[in-house]
């Protein structure tokens, strides 16, 4: 089952760069994190990661009108074509240089790139398979430097381009004999953005430094004229048009001459400026970084370098409204197909927000780690996941929705380590700032702190299966610190290591501490015999990670050399090795002096963690690849690329040899420094930019890895943010002992026939979860428990397993969990004799029994206090009415209407009124 696991989602991160789209119904965000691309489902509350990823960090994203295809373009020009209907990857190509934009025309049949100082034009790929999906139709030229942004006219006849030249030039995407192409000026810094207006060729330019200019255009998108096609068909066309023009002359001769208009007709497409405003009228604004405009509503949202964005109308310019939403500058606007939703991006600190602008409220606000992420936990039902980064800030994870529902901002420097308590409602953090905090997910607080009598940095955490001892190690101090958490008091302070504390880890089911040292031991210390050591494990070389089996019976050690030991606590033997330097495979840097093969000498594994049966072990370190062993037979089982990202350093065995000058590496040179700010050079006394800013690639590694206690998924925190593989069950056929007399015929036969218990025998060794579901739910709801007692024991894992999977899907809530009940019930006894081993199926069957109960409890709490309210206000009209027994009607259906509006109309924010309150 190891080898089933592959990527599913993508946490931690919402935005790096790139431009932001909202799918044709305008319910999901397209958002570019790194080198891949996630879905933000706002109806729906859900993010979804798509199972792809570009070799460079993506660049732009052009989504088509029907918002079935998707063309995803990185740094170095290379394009994916993306179906996100089926979620893969239909056509590879390459744009042969930096693109910096791309659309699709509105009605589908062609798009345009912009790259360089030049506007490519394509057929855009069709329903048809095809052998070329992108085939060029026209280059187009003229601007002197690098275009930037593009629109298209409603009826696609023409597209607008803007240019880092402050010029703007309008297309004709056809071979029109009035516009061919036409240069508008009237800016004095680079274009930013650029529009048409709805069924019209007048258009509205943005610049960088704040300005809008408004061009009106003499000729209706109806009066473009083709021009005649070149050789024979010309000239047939040139006759016919010689005799129509005869005829006219002969008219007009008659009539009179040709009025103004009509000679117009025949002349070329012209523009006039209609007006020019200002934004930073007041001189509070930065240069303007992003804009987008809804045609229909006429609306104009403009971000600027300085967090805030402006909604005006057009084309008066009345302001709408303006507001802060960052301290970093916006790189993306967008806006939904309705108009009500306004998505910006911020990639200084990684911002995703959603903005709806007529109740002036969120939609969605999140923001990612904007440090790198350090340490994971997962919840003991698998529900929640918590991470801390370099930034002091702990979040807390919704695996199911993906979002990030707490933010904890009290640590003052970096998190060093994450764990949950047993119970799942308390969260214990580790940092360099010298605390220990406890922060209740109950009402979202810090309410324990835990300090050490002299200041010291603490690199590690754990807490006892318990939850009432807390253990932190420090790095300077070389001393582990033990605090109650109940009274919150120091009890004790361990001494005995002679290097920093790298690890701590407490057995599962015993009150043994073990914790690990760059002194290159591991000591065993027993809380109940006055925390004296109880044995002192010697190794090779320094230790860098500690973790226990889930049943706590063996112990897995990572050293500087690149050797995972294994240990037998109980009498401190060590029982096998693994040895993972050639594994690991790591990468050379751009400015490394050395090769990689030389340069893996120095690195190892720094974080580990068991399986939930304990077959297996993760291990990650210094490296873009996480190992899974087999522990018992000492062998690499599979190796997970966990990113192939270009973008990042350490990711090629191999330098570019054309990096590398007479002078030295190119890298050492800032080609691409402050290029997006406009500050080429950072020199003293520059007004913009940030004057130490520097070109620099994050390197890759793996900082912490954790399985989920369902066993269904693994979660690692990377350099590219918190990945998700879970267990691909679609693809993955894995009978159980199956012989050539079960058949799915067989199965259904056997359904015929009523013998439910040897139909389910059958399709469970199949291991076909739809003839699984297709036995069981044939079966009567009054023989369930007929048939689950004569289910063998062997089988009831299996059932209850499927059961788990199904509560996810499934819409027969009641039926499924009248089989749990029965099967725990009847066979619960025998279950907890194999406790260890069936805990994770236990722990899927509760996450997922649990997301239906706090579903449920938040709908059955607001019908009881509807119909409590009900009650209250039937009360009271029969008081009012054996108080004053001629008052009005009026006044009790007033009453009455009050309590239909409360009732049903109170939507989306009463409900959260109501929930706030409770």
């Amino acid at each position: 089952m190891k080898f089933a696991y592959r990527f599913s989602n993508l946490l931690g991160t919402v935005y790096r760069r790139g431009n932001l789209n909202f799918t044709c119904d305008g319910n999901s965000v397209i958002s570019p994190v790194g080198n891949r691309v996630t879905v933000f489902d706002l109806k729906n509350n859900k993010s979804d990661t798509l199972p792809l990823a570009t070799r460079y960090n993506v660049k732009c994203v052009g989504l088509s009108p029907d918002g079935r295809l998707a063309i995803i373009v990185d740094e170095g020009g290379d394009a994916l074509l993306v179906s996100l209907v089926c979620r893969s990857v239909l056509h590879h190509f390459h744009f042969k240089g930096s693109v910096h934009s791309v659309s699709f025309s509105p009605d589908g049949r062609k798009f345009v790139v912009t790259k360089g100082n030049i506007a490519q034009m394509y057929h855009a790929p069709g329903k048809k398979r095809e052998f070329n999906a992108f085939v060029l139709d026209k280059t187009y030229f003229g601007p002197y430097d690098e275009t930037t942004c593009i629109d298209w006219t409603d009826d696609s006849r023409c597209f607008v381009v803007g240019s880092k030249d402050m010029s703007t030039w309008v297309f004709g995407a056809e071979r029109w004999d009035n516009l061919i192409y036409y240069a508008l000026g009237g800016h004095k810094d680079a274009i930013v953005a650029c529009f048409f207006e709805s069924n019209s060729l007048d258009l509205y330019s943005l610049s960088q430094d704040g300005v809008l200019c408004m061009w009106q255009c003499d000729t209706l998108p109806e009066g473009l004229r083709l021009k005649p096609p070149a050789g024979w068909k010309a000239d047939l066309l040139q006759r016919e048009q010689e005799e129509e023009e005869e005829e006219g002359d002969r008219e007009t001769t008659i009539r009179g001459k040709a009025t103004p208009a009509e000679e117009e007709k025949t002349g070329k497409v012209k523009y006039s400026r209609l007006a020019k405003y200002f934004f930073n009228k007041e001189g509070d604004f930065n240069n303007l970084t992003a804009a987008a405009f809804h045609k229909k509503s006429h609306l104009l949202v403009t971000g600027f370098a300085s967090g805030i964005f402006h909604l005006h109308e057009l084309p008066e310019f009345n302001l709408i409204h303006s507001l802060s939403i960052s301290d970093q500058s916006i790189a993306s606007v967008a806006i939904n197909s309705s108009g009500d939703w306004i998505a910006f991006g911020c990639s200084g600190l990684g911002q995703l927000l959603v903005w709806e602008w007529q109740s002036e409220s969120y939609v969605l606000k999140q923001q990612g780690h904007f440090n790198s992420m350090v340490a994971l936990a997962y919840s003991p039902d698998g529900q929640y996941i918590v991470t801390g980064g370099d930034d002091g800030k702990v979040k807390v994870w919704n695996t199911l929705s993906g979002f990030c529902f707490v933010t904890f901002t009290e640590h003052s420097s970096g998190v060093t380590g994450v764990t949950f308590t047993a119970t799942g409602y308390v969260v214990v953090t580790s940092s360099m700032d010298g605390t220990v905090r406890a922060f209740d997910l109950h009402r979202y607080r810090n309410f324990r702190t835990f300090t050490s009598p002299r200041p010291t940095q603490f690199s590690c955490v754990a807490v006892d299966a318990s939850g009432e001892i807390v253990s932190a190690g420090a790095q300077d101090s070389f001393e582990i610190f033990v605090w109650s958490m109940q009274t919150g008091r120091l009890l004790d302070v361990l001494s005995g290591h002679e290097g920093p504390i790298s690890g701590l880890c407490f057995n599962p089911m015993k009150s043994i501490l073990a914790s690990a040292s760059w002194d290159k031991t591991v000591r065993l210390w027993d809380m109940f015999d006055s925390w004296r050591t109880k044995e002192t494990l010697a190794l090779t070389s320094d230790a860098l990670a500690v973790t226990f089996r889930p049943d706590g019976a063996e112990l897995a050690v990572a050293t500087l050399n690149s050797q995972i030991t294994f240990w037998d606590p109980e009498n401190a033997v060590q029982t096998g090795s693994i040895e993972g330097r050639h594994d690991l495979k790591t990468g050379r840097k751009e400015l490394d002096k050395i090769t990689a093969k030389h340069a893996a000498k120095g690195k190892a594994f720094t974080t580990l963690c068991y399986s939930a049966d304990g077959q297996s072990i993760l291990a990650g370190g210094m490296s873009k690849f996480v190992c899974i062993y087999h522990v018992r037979e000492q062998i690499l089982m599979k190796r997970f690329e966990i990113s192939c990202n270009l973008s990042l350093d350490a990711m090629e065995e191999f330098l570019n040899r054309r990096k590398m000058t007479e002078f030295g590496n190119l890298a050492l040179i800032d080609q691409d420094a402050g290029q997006e700010d406009g500050v080429a050079i950072p020199l003293p006394g520059v007004r913009k930019g940030d004057m130490s800013s520097r070109h620099f690639k994050p390197e890759i590694r793996v900082t912490s890895l954790r399985f989920s206690p369902t066993g269904r998924c693994w979660a690692a925190t990377t350099t590219e943010g918190l990945l998700i593989f879970s267990l691909d069950t679609r693809v993955l056929f894995d009978p159980f002992e199956l012989d050539t007399s079960i058949t799915p015929g067989r199965v259904r036969e056997a359904l015929r026939q009523q013998d439910f218990t040897r139909a389910i025998l059958m399709a469970l060794r199949l291991n076909e979860s739809k003839l699984v579901q297709e036995a069981l739910e044939a079966v009567p709801s009054g023989e369930i428990e007929v048939v689950t007692s004569s289910l063998p024991e062997l089988y009831v894992e299996k059932v209850l397993e499927f059961l788990a999977s199904s509560f996810e899907v499934s819409r027969h809530l009641e039926f499924y969990l009248l089989w749990t009940h029965r099967l725990l019930m009847l066979h619960g006894q025998k279950l907890k004799s194999r406790a260890g081993t069936l805990l994770p199926v236990i722990q899927f069957l509760q996450k997922s029994i649990q997301r239906h109960l706090d579903d449920l409890s938040k709908l059955c709490s607001w019908n009881r206090y509807n119909m409590q309210y009900a009650l209250a206000v039937s009360k009271q009209r029969g008081t009012k009415r054996s108080l004053d027994p001629l008052g009005s009607e009026e006044e009790a259906e007033a009453s009455e209407d009050d309590s239909l509006h409360l009732l049903g109309g109170g939507g989306r924010d009463s409900e959260e009124g109501m929930l706030a309150e409770s």
